[in-house]
C-alpha cells in the first residue's frame, strides 16, 4: 500500500496558501473591531471592578475605623485626610501646602461654636485641611484674627489667650483633649487636658503632637503633626479667640466641631492603608481604581487615568529608526490619512486628579446595589473615559463601591492603525507570511537541534552508549531521520554489549585449554625428573603463568561490575582507611617513602571499603611503578568548599600530554616501550575510575605544576 508522504516542502506550500485569506479577513474585521473592543473593554473593566469588590466584601475591619457608618456627612466637620506626596516642613509658612490649598476648607460664620450675632469675618476665621504623610497626620490652620493675643510669659494658664483646642478618640475609644498655645512664634507642643470639659488645667506636655506657631500680619499660622496611631476616627479642632488683654476672656470659638464632648466630635476619614495595599497590585493593570465609602468619599486609589488606555498603544507605534517604507508612510501617507482620522491626545484635563469624593450615575447605581458603567467626556472634550462601578457588600448592606476607569485611547489608536494598514494590505500579507515561514523554519530548526542533543546525550564521555534516541512518530524527513538514528544506536548498543562481554567469554573459554597445558607440563616434569631443568620446559611454564595472569586481568573488570551491582553500601571512616593503607604500603613497598597529610579528624563515607582499598591499590601500584627508588609517594586529604579531595602524588616519569584525558579508558596504557615480566592490559586506572564513580566521585590524573611527577586527584561530592 502506497503511503502518503506529508513532507516539509508540502507543509510550507500548504501554510503559504492561508496567507491569501488574510487581506479579505482584515478588510472585514476593521469595521467591526472598534465596537467589539469597546464592548470587551466595558466587560473587562466591570470584571476588574467586580474582582476588587470581591476582595473587599464582608470585611468590616476595613470600614469600622473609617467613619463609614455615618448616615450623613457634614463637610468641614467630617474631615478627609488627603494624601501628601512630599514631606512637610513644620515652619509655619505654609509653603509646602501650596499644591493642596485648593483642597482646604474655609471656616467662617457657619462653623461658630456659639451664638454671636456681632460676628464678622475679620474677627476670627481660618482655612484648614488635614493630610497624611508616612505614619503622621498633618494639619495646617491659616487663621485670620484682628487681635492676636498670645500667652503671657509668667502665666500658668493655657486658656487665657488665643489657642488651638484638639479633641479626639484613640484606637481604644478613649477621649483625649489637648491645647496648643504659645508665648511667641516658634516650635510648639500640645498640652494634655483632663477629659472633664470644664477643666483646662494642663496635665503635661504631649510631645507626640508637634508643630510650629507663626504670627502673621493677618493673624497667625499653625502647622502640626501627630502620629496616626493616636487617632481613631473622631476628631475636632477649635480656634479660641481672645481679644481683651485685660480680662483675657474668650470672645469667639470657631472650629470643625465642638471638642467638649466625645459625642459632638466630627470624624476624619484617613484613606485606608489596608485597602490601599489590596489595590496597590493594580497599579500596573492599565486602569485607575477608586474605592469609595457609601458617602462617595475616596478611601483608596491606584493608578493614573493618563496611562489607563485599556490597550498599550505605544507598542503600535513605530520606533525612532524608520525604514525607507516607514519614512514614506509617516511623511506622505499618514498626514493624508489623518485629515479624516483623529489621533488620541497625549494629554488631557483630568478633573479628578485630587478628588476626595466622586459622583456619577454609575456610582449612584452601585451604591444602590446595582453594578453599572458610564461613558463620559473629559472637560476639554479630548478623551472619552469609561468607568465601571461595583458595590461593596457587608451583611447585605452596601458599604461602598469600587470604581475602575480607563480611556478609549488604546482602542482609537488600534482602530487608526488598522485603517492605516488596510491601505498597505499586500505588505502586511508579505510580512505576516514571512513571519509565519520564519516560525515554521524555527520549529524545524528546533527539532533538528533536539535530535542532535538527544544523539549526543546517548553516548557518554567515555564512548559508552547510555541511552537511545526516542523514535519520533512524525511522518516527515526529520521523523524518518530520528527513527534511523534510533535503529542505528540500538544495533550499536547490541554490538557494544557483545564486545563488553567478549573478554569474560574469552577468558572462560581459554581457561580450560590453559589448565590442560599447565597440568600436562607439570605431569611431564613429574614423569621425567631429568627434564625439570630443561630451559624449554621452564619457558613454557613461564608462558602459561603469564597467560593465566592475562586471563585473570581480563575478567577482573567484569567481576568488578558484578560486585558493584551486588555490593551493599556500608559506612566507613575514610581517614582511618587512608592511615591503614599507608601503613600497609610502607611494608609492601619498602623502597618507597609513603607519607599522608589529612586535614580532617574523621570523614564518614557510604560505600564499600574493600573496593575503595582496591582502587587505592591500583593507583599506588602505578605510582610505585612510575617512580624511582626511595622517592616520596604522598596521600593528601582535604575539604574544599562542598567537596572532599584526595590527592595521591609521586615523583618520577611524567605523563604524555596527549594521553592524560584517556588513561581512565579501558585498554589504555603508556607502557608500550617498557619491558616487564608482569603483563599490563591498561585496566588498572579503568577499574579505579569505576570504583570512584561508585562512591559518587570523579578521578583525574595530571602532571604536577613543578613538572616533577604525577598527581591523581579524586573528588567526592556530598560526603
Amino acid at each position: 500500500m502506497l503511503q502518503f508522504r506529508f513532507g516539509i516542502r508540502l507543509k510550507l506550500l500548504l501554510l503559504s496558501s492561508f496567507l491569501f485569506t488574510i487581506p479579505w479577513l482584515g478588510y472585514q474585521y476593521v469595521w467591526e473591531m472598534e465596537n467589539y473592543l469597546r464592548l470587551g473593554q466595558e466587560q473587562t473593566l466591570m470584571g476588574t471592578a467586580r474582582a476588587v469588590a470581591t476582595a473587599l466584601h464582608e470585611r468590616p475591619t476595613l470600614f469600622d475605623k473609617q467613619a463609614s457608618y455615618l448616615q450623613n456627612v457634614k463637610p468641614g466637620t467630617d474631615l478627609y485626610a488627603h494624601k501628601i506626596y512630599d514631606a512637610i516642613q513644620l515652619d509655619g509658612r505654609l509653603r509646602d501646602w501650596d499644591d493642596y490649598q485648593h483642597l482646604a476648607v474655609d471656616y467662617k460664620a457657619d462653623y461658630l461654636l456659639q451664638d454671636a450675632p456681632w460676628y464678622q469675618e475679620s474677627d476670627i476665621s481660618f482655612r484648614h485641611m488635614v493630610g497624611i504623610y508616612g505614619i503622621y497626620l498633618y494639619a495646617f490652620f491659616e487663621v485670620t484674627d484682628n487681635q492676636t493675643v498670645l500667652r503671657s510669659n509668667n502665666s500658668l494658664r493655657v486658656d487665657r489667650n488665643d489657642y488651638l483646642h484638639i479633641a479626639l478618640t484613640d484606637r481604644d475609644d478613649h477621649f483625649h483633649r489637648y491645647i496648643v498655645a504659645t508665648q511667641e512664634s516658634g516650635w510648639v507642643n500640645a498640652y494634655e487636658l483632663n477629659a472633664i470639659p470644664e477643666s483646662y488645667r494642663p496635665l503635661g506636655i504631649e510631645s507626640r503632637i508637634q508643630g510650629h506657631w507663626e504670627v502673621t500680619d493677618k493673624g497667625y499660622n499653625i502647622e502640626l503633626r501627630m502620629p496616626l496611631a493616636m487617632v481613631s476616627d473622631k476628631i475636632a479642632f477649635e480656634i479660641a479667640d481672645v481679644d481683651d488683654l485685660q480680662t483675657r476672656q474668650i470672645n469667639l470659638r470657631i472650629g470643625t466641631a465642638n471638642p467638649e464632648e466625645v459625642d459632638s466630635l466630627g470624624t476624619v476619614l484617613v484613606p485606608s492603608p489596608e485597602i490601599e495595599r489590596i489595590v496597590k497590585g493594580l497599579e500596573h493593570s492599565d486602569a485607575r481604581v477608586w474605592v469609595l465609602d457609601k458617602h462617595k468619599r475616596v478611601m483608596a486609589r491606584s493608578g493614573s487615568i493618563l496611562a489607563s488606555t485599556g490597550i498599550n498603544s505605544d507598542s503600535l507605534s513605530y520606533g525612532d529608526n524608520l525604514t525607507w517604507w516607514q519614512k514614506i508612510e509617516t511623511q506622505l501617507l499618514l498626514p493624508l490619512y489623518y485629515q479624516i482620522l483623529t489621533k488620541p491626545p497625549a494629554e488631557f484635563v483630568d478633573e479628578l486628579v485630587d478628588a476626595f469624593a466622586l459622583k456619577g450615575s454609575d456610582i449612584e447605581s452601585a451604591l444602590s446595589g446595582t453594578p453599572d458603567t458610564l461613558w463620559r467626556l473629559t472637560p476639554d472634550n479630548k478623551a472619552v473615559v469609561l468607568s465601571a462601578a461595583h458595590p461593596i457588600w457587608l451583611d447585605d448592606v452596601v458599604m461602598g463601591a469600587v470604581v475602575v476607569e480607563q480611556t478609549t485611547h488604546g482602542i482609537r489608536t488600534l482602530r487608526n492603525k488598522a485603517l492605516e494598514k488596510l491601505f498597505n494590505v499586500i505588505l502586511a500579507v508579505m510580512g505576516l507570511g514571512t513571519l509565519a515561514l520564519f516560525l515554521f523554519a524555527s520549529r524545524i530548526s528546533f527539532r533538528i537541534r533536539k535530535l542532535r542533543n538527544q544523539t549526543e546525550a546517548a553516548i557518554d564521555q567515555h564512548g559508552k552508549i547510555v541511552s537511545n534516541v526516542p523514535a519520533s512518530r512524525t511522518q516527515d524527513e526529520i521523523g524518518y531521520l530520528s527513527r534511523s538514528f534510533h535503529n542505528v544506536l540500538e544495533k550499536l548498543q547490541q554490538y557494544h554489549s557483545y564486545l563488553e562481554n567478549m573478554a569474560s567469554r574469552l577468558s572462560h573459554e581459554l581457561r580450560t585449554p590453559v589448565a590442560v597445558v599447565k597440568s600436562s607440563m607439570e605431569n611431564l616434569v613429574l614423569d621425567s625428573p631429568e627434564h625439570a631443568d630443561n630451559p624449554y620446559i621452564n619457558r613454557a611454564q613461564e608462558g602459561i603463568k603469564r597467560l593465566s595472569l592475562i586471563l585473570s586481568n581480563m575478567s577482573e573488570a567484569s567481576r568488578l561490575e558484578h560486585a558493584l551491582r551486588t555490593a551493599e553500601p556500608e559506612s566507613f571512616d575514610l581517614v582511618e582507611l587512608i592511615q591503614g593503607v599507608c601503613h600497609g604500603y610502607k611494608l609492601a613497598y619498602a623502597n618507597r617513602n609513603f607519607t599522608h597529610s589529612i586535614e580532617l579528624e574523621t570523614l564518614l563515607m557510604s560505600g564499600s571499603p574493600d573496593l575503595f582499598v582496591q582502587m587505592l591499590d591500583k593507583i599506588t601500584s602505578n605510582a610505585v611503578e612510575f617512580s624511582v627508588d626511595n622517592s616520596d609517594i604522598s596521600f593528601h586529604l582535604a575539604r574544599k568548599q562542598s567537596t572532599t579531595q584526595l590527592t595521591i602524588s609521586n615523583t618520577g616519569e611524567l605523563l604524555p600530554e596527549a594521553l592524560q584525558s584517556q588513561l581512565f579508558d579501558s585498554m589504555i596504557s603508556v607502557r608500550e616501550n617498557q619491558q616487564s615480566d608482569v603483563p599490563h592490559l591498561g585496566l588498572g586506572l579503568f577499574i579505579a575510575r569505576i570504583i570512584a564513580e561508585f562512591h559518587n566521585g570523579s578521578i583525574s590524573i595530571q602532571n604536577n605544576t613543578e613538572q616533577t611527577g604525577v598527581n591523581v586527584i579524586i573528588v567526592f561530592k556530598d560526603v
